[in-house]
This record gives structure tokens, sequence and C-alpha cells, in this order.
């Protein structure tokens, strides 16, 4: 299997077990384009197949290709650099408040309803959660709360586990607009009221899924009688909200946040051996699972999400129509007067740091310096894989 790691890498990269074994995944699992497409992005993700450049030291003839990354969101190898763009954006919008950290899991029962439609009950999910939260903020705070929140799929062991992690602002505009109404030091709501709030919303959703006919073909529904018999069991369920201590500085939150946002199913950092017949991977409280490389890629690519689906969404002060309407401002203007909204003008605004510059931040590497004299490199392009029209390539459907 893989060869020695570069000094500073994992040892073993998920990629590997991609191309090693995607024929024989495809003969047992049938797999979506979306899934396709993410595994053949992560088999040629930093390969020839991909281009880039040659960096070259003209002092003392270092030489290294660099290729070009597959950007593609599910890929362990590609999430640093989107992940400190992301918090840089979003520095620019949060408060300057506690945040309430709450997570809101689907049911074990609505699993296999998740895995057969997870556009349409990820969205219900999501919405169950936006209105839970901003009900709550207006009848027991009778404010406007900033929530922004993550969608998880996953388990340490990979497993299907739908929740979503969200980031509530410990407090609200208060509903006339023009003061800041916190919240309790201690908790936001009561975790049984937000799981009770939170399964009559998604009922709801399912009720109105199933009537359009959503669900029709799904196993678990067979039963003339099965969805009926699924919303009884559900009623019965205590659904799962869990909330943590608050975040007291907004860095923490964001640096916290940022962690979520760009997490994929498993990184290459918690691979501990890899062979032709099992994969050992470290969970949590230093425990490790085991499993065949082909049930390691059926758990992966679980946790693919549809082309075009969203799973980082904001709500209250941090939706998109509060910003532009004013409302993140009057917010802001509330919980601290004393500094200035105004935008800079040109002579004081930041330019957004390069690639290179976020490259040296994250690993401490500059990319621009040869790491044996520590001379400047120069960047020789390398042909870009072309297709029969000459045209430059996406990534195919498949690895070759």
């Amino acid at each position: 299997m893989p060869g020695p790691a570069y000094a500073g890498r994992p040892r073993f990269d998920i990629a590997d077990i991609v191309r090693r074994h995607l024929p024989q995944l495809e003969a047992e699992v049938y797999l979506t384009p979306a899934q396709r497409r993410a595994l053949s992005a992560i088999a040629l993700c930093r390969t020839a197949a991909l281009g880039g450049h040659l960096d070259v030291c003209r002092s003392c003839g270092f030489e290294r290709p660099a290729y070009n990354s597959c950007c593609n969101r599910h890929c362990p190898k590609c999430q640093a650099l989107a992940q400190e763009q992301w918090i840089d954006a979003r520095s620019k919008q949060i408060l300057p408040v506690r945040h309430f950290h709450v997570v809101f899991t689907l049911p074990a029962e609505l699993r296999p309803l998740a895995k057969y439609r997870p556009q349409e009950v990820f969205n219900a999910l999501f919405r169950a959660t936006t209105e839970t939260l901003l009900e709550l903020g207006e009848t027991r705070l009778k404010a406007r709360l900033g929530v922004t929140m993550v969608l998880h799929t996953w388990t340490r062991e990979i497993k299907f586990h739908p929740h979503v992690h969200t980031i509530v602002t410990a407090g609200g505009l208060n509903l006339g607009g023009i003061g800041w109404q916190p919240a309790s030091s201690k908790y936001l709501f009561p975790v049984k009221v937000m799981g009770a709030l939170l399964r009559g919303k998604m009922m709801d959703a399912l009720r109105a899924l199933q009537a359009r006919g959503v669900f029709d073909g799904a196993d678990l529904l067979r039963d003339p009688q099965g969805f009926d018999a699924l919303m009884a069991r559900l009623a019965r369920t205590n659904w799962l909200v869990y909330a943590k201590k608050p975040f007291r500085r907004v860095d923490h939150v964001l640096q916290y946040l940022g962690r979520y946002t760009h997490r994929v199913a498993i990184s290459n950092s918690r691979l501990l051996d890899v062979t032709e017949a099992a994969v050992k991977f470290r969970t949590k409280d230093g425990k490790t699972t085991t499993v065949p490389p082909v049930e390691f890629l059926r758990r992966f690519i679980q946790h693919v999400l549809p082309d075009g689906f969203h799973k980082i969404r904001h709500a209250g002060l941090y939706a998109s129509a509060n910003v532009a309407n004013g409302s993140l401002d009057a917010a802001r203007a509330a919980v601290a007067p004393a500094e200035t909204t105004t935008a800079p003008d040109e002579s004081t605004a930041v330019l957004e740091p390069s690639w290179d510059e976020r490259m040296l931040k994250l690993t401490g590497r500059d990319v621009n310096l040869c790491p044996r004299c520590g001379s400047c490199l120069d960047h020789v392009p390398l042909p870009s894989p072309t297709c029969p029209n000459d045209s430059p390539c996406a990534p195919p459907m498949r690895p070759p």
C-alpha cells in the first residue's frame, strides 16, 4: 500500500484507498453521481492528472512538482484554506457577544429516510432547527437571535448519524429593533423544550413530504401503514438536543466553529494503518476501529452531500436578509455602541491575504522559499491535462 509520506504529512492517505478499492466498491454498492465525483476528485487530488507547477531553485538546483488540489468539499486534503477563508469572512459579521453551542440530532428512526431522500430530509431539519430557535427567541426573550448552523452526518466510527451544530447568540436584538436583550448566563433555553418543539416541526415537515410523494418507494414505508407507524414512534421519542456552555470570546467562537464548518467525515491524520485487508483508524477516547477497505469506503460515501446542497446556513440576525436590511448593524450598535460601523475607505481597507500568505499562517512554511537553501523559488507551470478537443479537462467521473 502507501509508501513513506513527506515530512509533516500523514503517513496514510484516503486517496490511496480509493484508487485501490474503488472497483470493488462499485461492484458492491450503487454510487450516486455526487459520490462518484467526490471519490474521483479525492483520488486525483494533488496528482499530475490535475496539472500544477514545478518549484525550481536557481541557486541550489532543488526541484519539486506541486500539483493542483481538487477543491472538492469532501476531500480531506482541501479544507484548511477554505476554513481560514470562511473564518476571515465571518469575523466581519459575528457579533461581539457570548454564543451557545447547541446540537440538534435526527432520531435513529429517521436515518433510513434521510439516506433515501437526503436533500429533502436535511432541508427539513435545517428549517425545523431554525424555526425552533427563532420562535423561542421571540417568545421567551422577545428578541431575534443570530444563528449559524452546520450539518454533520457522521460519528467518529464514520457511521450515519445526521445532526446540526448551531452557534447561537446569547441574546438578541429586541423586537422593537432598538436594544439588546441578553439571555441567561447559564443556558439558552431548556433542552427538553427545544427537543419537543423540534419534534413537532419535523413531524409536520415529514407529513408534508409524504403527502407530496417524496418518500414513495422507500423500503421503510412499503407497508401501507408504515408511515403512520413511524409517526407514532417519533411522537413517543425524546428528540435529543444538547447544549454546551457559552463561549465568552468571539475569536474562540470562530476558531471552534471553523473546525466544524469544513470538517469531513474522517481526516488522513486519523488513519493508523492501511493494508490490503483492513483500515485501522482512531475514533475517540484513545479507541480505534478496524474495517475492511471497501467497508471503510462504503461508510465514507454515506457522508457525500447532494450536489448544490448548502451544509452551512445562517438564520435570524446572521441571515443575509438581515445583514442587508441593517438589522445586524443595529444589533452590533446595541451591544457595542462605542464602536463605529462605517466601512473603511480605500486608504484604510485591509487587503485579503493571498494563498501563499494563508499557507504561511497555517503551516509556518513559505511556499516561495527553497526548503534546502532558503532562496526564492521559481514556479514553472506544468502542462495542463487536455481533453481530445485541446481544452482543459475537468476531473473525470472516475480515476484512470
